[in-house]
């Protein structure tokens, strides 16, 4: 495989600890990254990822989709030669659970508003992602 095939990678996670750099094929999917991410998490953290779909990729702040490619995701306007990509790693936990969490309050309610926000802090970026949902009976 030729180098400029190769890219490094660094994945900053929420606390601004850094899982890597490794080495991928730009072929690589984010799924793969994903994947990876998962068996490597550092023992010890407050927040741990289960499976891959528990985890948001982002980079040059978009959050990456699963079937796009490392070569797909990398900066329009180019890299430093040798450089290394950081992606910013941010954990949402699987939605059942919440879903369950709130099964008692909407039975009263009718209506549950519900908002979940993950905060991605570093010396760089401060990154605050918010989804807000109406959940109707």
């Amino acid at each position: 495989m030729p180098e400029e095939d190769l890219v490094d990678i660094k994945f900053r996670l929420y606390d601004g600890s850094d899982i890597g750099p490794f080495r991928y094929s730009s072929a690589s999917t984010i799924e793969m990254l994903k994947e990876r991410i998962v068996s490597e998490w550092p023992k010890g953290k407050t927040v741990v990822p289960k499976v891959a779909n528990e985890i948001k990729l982002i980079n040059f702040g978009k959050i990456l989709e699963n079937n796009k490619t490392v070569g797909q995701c990398r900066a329009p306007f180019g890299e430093l030669t040798g450089g290394v990509m950081v992606m910013h790693v941010v954990v949402q936990p699987s939605q059942t659970k919440t879903k369950a969490g709130f099964a008692t309050c909407h039975q009263k309610t009718q209506k549950v508003w519900t908002l979940d926000c993950w905060i991605a802090l570093n010396t760089q970026l401060t990154l605050l992602i918010c989804k807000v949902a109406l959940e109707e009976d």
